[in-house]
């Protein structure tokens, strides 16, 4: 393994996750990145009831092999879905300050539980959560985390404490089925996707960036275009799914996606996804499912890091620019920045 410091701020800031798994940021620090479940072992399926089939016949399977199972259930489609062959078990919904965000979102888990008679849990969020679990992740990874890591770790403790001994989630229903709408709405040149993609560009904040662009590289198509498919299958699955498999890890829980263990059998259709019809089987199936509720639209999972980084000022360790316009930046950009440096700090003390 290769210790280089640069390269491995460079790549967290733009992929959110540490791309080449033979540099680290220091001596005795490996990073970890969650295994890719193979292709050969998914289930091709090629309808909506296929999928349902599918998603129940696993959680079956689940039920022989541990005693007590919980969902993250959130307002979306996807661990709806998942809720929805779980009657009577226990869900786990965030609710960020006091409930006051998101709102809607939380009346919509608050009613696929009580459709199908589920034990809603309360995952009660704040800065003071995200600073309790913030760098226990942190050190589980050997690098700094995405903005979901710790609470998501604070649900799964909450739910181990309750006795579940294995956790649902519908994270991986995006990148399968086609959810990722925006990344998807049309084909990119390899400029375009670049700057689209890039989460933070390490040239904006860093006084000695390393260039990212290698990765892109690797797609690129002829006449300037990019297979920008092929690299969210494999670039966007691997930094989404690390964020989940880390924090449960850090727990010490089991959790399972049945939707990571599927694949569609045709080909996506990309002009229904660019026609208002993102994730067309899903949204199906939810229908099918909650059919007296319209489909709601895809949100990411909620975390207020517009509220929490409101007032910040920046990092201030030498590795940062000095010039940073932080006006400019998102509050996920801000929390990249914050964890960069808060990461850095830990590791030199």
């Amino acid at each position: 393994m290769a210790i280089d410091k640069k390269f491995c701020m460079s790549s967290y800031l733009a992929f959110r996750y540490i791309e080449d798994p033979n540099k680290d940021f220091a001596e005795g620090l490996h990073h970890q990145n969650m295994p890719v479940w193979p292709d050969e072992g998914k289930v091709v399926v090629y309808t909506a009831d296929e999928i349902g089939q599918n998603v129940e016949r696993q959680i079956n399977e689940l039920k022989k092999k541990y005693k007590k199972l919980g969902i993250m259930l959130s307002g979306g489609m996807d661990s709806a879905i998942v809720a929805s062959y779980m009657p009577g078990c226990d869900a786990y919904t965030f609710r960020f300050l006091g409930g006051q965000y998101q709102e809607a979102e939380l009346n919509r888990a608050e009613y696929f539980a009580k459709f199908y008679g589920l034990k809603l849990h309360y995952v009660d969020i704040t800065w003071e959560t995200v600073e309790k679990h913030i760098d226990a992740v942190m050190k589980a990874k050997c690098a700094p985390v995405h903005s979901i890591e710790p609470q998501i770790l604070q649900a799964a403790l909450q739910a181990k404490q309750d006795g579940v001994d294995c956790m649902l989630v519908g994270e991986s229903s995006d990148l399968v089925f086609g959810g990722m709408d925006g990344l998807l709405a049309k084909d990119w040149t390899f400029d375009e996707f670049v700057n689209r993609y890039t989460f933070l560009d390490p040239k904006l904040v860093l006084k000695e960036p390393v260039s990212m662009n290698y990765l892109f590289e690797r797609y690129r198509l002829p006449n300037n275009m990019i297979d920008f498919e092929k690299f969210m299958d494999d670039v966007f699955s691997n930094e989404s799914s690390s964020s989940y498999w880390n924090a449960f890890a850090v727990a010490k829980l089991d959790y399972y996606d049945p939707y990571a263990h599927l694949k569609m059998g045709e080909k996506l259709d990309l002009h229904r996804v660019r026609n208002g019809e993102p994730k067309y089987l899903i949204r199906e199936l939810m229908h099918k499912r909650y059919p007296e509720i319209p489909v709601p639209n895809k949100t990411p999972m909620p975390r207020p890091v517009d509220a929490y980084f409101k007032d910040w000022k920046g990092p201030t360790r030498p590795e940062f620019r000095n010039d940073i316009d932080m006006s400019k930046l998102s509050g996920n950009q801000k929390w990249q920045l914050y964890c960069l440096e808060r990461f850095l700090n830990s590791i030199e003390k």
